[in-house]
């Protein structure tokens, strides 16, 4: 080894699903939205002025900031936002989870955690879910350099109740809480209204998911004036201009409009809750999945081969390896009715023919 590779930071990057660029396939490997972003976000970007692409975008992404807070209602000083939720989160982890003690997160979860937490060298401690992939808050009264989890989780979908949320809260506040709230828009209750209850909670959510906006990069963490101000000091040591014009400006116009958000989630709700009926009339077993995606496995089929059998079809689901315990499942994300009919139709026959 070259005396300069001692001085090199590794790491084992976390691995994206796979982007496949195959004209004719059905794409339900990393759970984006089936359907188009808002009507509004196609009038923004036909009337961006191009000339203004050699100044610098907003440091402070008013326009963006002001239409998030104004939705939930919150002040503008309540909402921080990222190039997507990915980077919201690495600030965080950045900003708050700077004690000796460790962070505590769940071992079947986001597996970016494990990843920022090996970079920054901060010490963390993987909570086992049981048996059926839950979450007990009981597991979180123990002492920490703060706490971070989604609700609903990932990939398991299962969802937290609010109450046991606030307990773990409850049992930390001398740390900081996290909620990640990527999937939270298909079916679950938000962590938002503890916002004002207790001061050491933050709530990240994603405009990539249920905005249908994953190719835009824009995530947002929202809390306290006080959590957001440290937020933003971090984020503008490290790069003031973290949002182009054009993400800010689609971003504005997606939000505004209520009315389409709630309707294409309401058909993604209704096309999951159907894909689970299918799927347990073919002998799949899965949690109540409250996400845009179903972790689910055969009891009689091997996972793996089912992906990959799958992938021959140009059908994309996600298989994840590690930890061994969760191998023979796949993540399933909800694409358009006739894509999950397609992909329902296939899985079908591939079970009569292979149990």
């Amino acid at each position: 080894m070259s005396k300069w590779e001692e001085n090199v930071r590794k790491v084992v990057p976390y691995t994206p699903g796979e982007q496949p660029k195959r004209e004719k396939m059905i794409k339900l490997n990393t759970n984006e939205n089936p359907y188009p972003p808002a009507p509004g976000v196609s009038e923004a970007l036909r009337g961006v002025e191009v000339d203004k692409l050699r100044l610098y975008p907003d440091p402070v992404v008013y326009d963006l900031v002001h239409e998030i807070a104004a939705f939930y209602g919150v002040g503008d000083d309540q909402v921080f936002t990222g190039v997507g939720s990915d980077d919201v989160l690495a600030m965080i982890f950045l900003t708050f989870f700077n004690s000796k003690k460790p962070v505590l997160f769940p071992d079947i979860t986001y597996s970016f955690y494990d990843v920022w937490a090996k970079m920054l060298r901060i010490p963390y401690e993987q909570i086992p879910l049981d048996e059926t992939f839950c979450i007990h808050a009981e597991d979180y009264k123990r002492e920490n350099g703060g706490v971070i989890f989604p609700n609903p989780n990932a990939p398991t979908g299962e969802l937290l109740p609010l109450s046991e949320i606030e307990a773990i809260i409850q049992a930390n506040r001398d740390v900081v809480v996290v909620v990640d709230e990527a999937y939270i828009d298909f079916g679950g209750e938000s962590a938002l209204p503890l916002i004002d209850q207790y001061d050491n909670l933050i709530v990240v959510q994603t405009f990539s998911k249920s905005r249908s906006l994953a190719g835009s990069r824009i995530g947002y963490a929202i809390s306290n004036p006080k959590l957001i101000r440290y937020l933003n000091d971090v984020k503008y040591s490290f790069n003031s201009y973290t949002m182009d014009r054009i993400t800010i400006a689609l971003g504005a116009a997606s939000i505004r409009d209520r009315a389409y958000f709630e309707e294409t989630t309401a058909k993604i709700i209704r096309t999951r809750e159907w894909t689970k009926q299918e799927l347990r009339k073919l002998g799949f077993v899965f949690g109540d999945s409250k996400s845009n995606f179903i972790f689910a496995k055969h009891p009689e089929i091997s996972g793996e081969a089912l992906f990959e059998d799958l992938k021959k079809a140009d059908i994309y689901v996600r298989h994840f390896s590690n930890p061994s315990r969760i191998n023979e499942y796949l993540r399933i994300s909800i694409g358009t009715d006739e894509e999950m009919e397609q992909f329902i139709t296939f899985v079908r026959e591939y079970v009569n023919k292979n149990r």
